[in-house]
């Protein structure tokens, strides 16, 4: 199973892909990663953050999709109606757009100090863009 660390702002979680439920997905970022991006409050989708990626391409289609992550898990929307981006759920979430109801690829999921996760969101949402860089151990 392969870790990752998620830097954060001022936090640091450990995580894993999710390499069986979305074995595409992980591939496709593995290839960019180290992978770092600002993060940003969602605008429609409750309680998260998101990257927004423009018209990136990972090349990637629908896997283990969802439109409802769990706090900690992380999905990666391919693009099509939206922009594609990243999502990272810290409370409850119904992922989506000013386009309706949207689904992104589960492919991470955060594996240590969720305690903090909630904290991470309300500082996006309070104060603005964090950094946060992927990378594997």
């Amino acid at each position: 199973m392969s870790q990752l660390i998620v830097h954060a702002g001022d936090f640091t979680f450990q995580a894993r892909f999710e390499e069986q439920l979305a074995p595409k997905t992980c591939a496709a970022f593995r290839k960019a990663m180290p992978f770092e991006s600002q993060a940003i409050h969602v605008r429609w989708s409750g309680e998260a953050v998101w990257m927004p990626l423009g018209d990136l391409d990972f090349g990637v289609s629908y896997e283990n999709h969802t439109s409802y992550p769990a706090p900690g898990q992380i999905i990666l929307y391919p693009g099509g109606i939206s922009e594609t981006e990243i999502l990272l759920a810290y409370g409850g979430v119904h992922f989506a757009s000013k386009m309706g109801q949207l689904a992104g690829n589960h492919f991470i999921t955060l594996t240590s100090d969720l305690e903090n996760l909630a904290t991470f969101g309300k500082t996006v949402l309070w104060t603005g863009a964090q950094k946060i860089r992927f990378e594997e151990v």
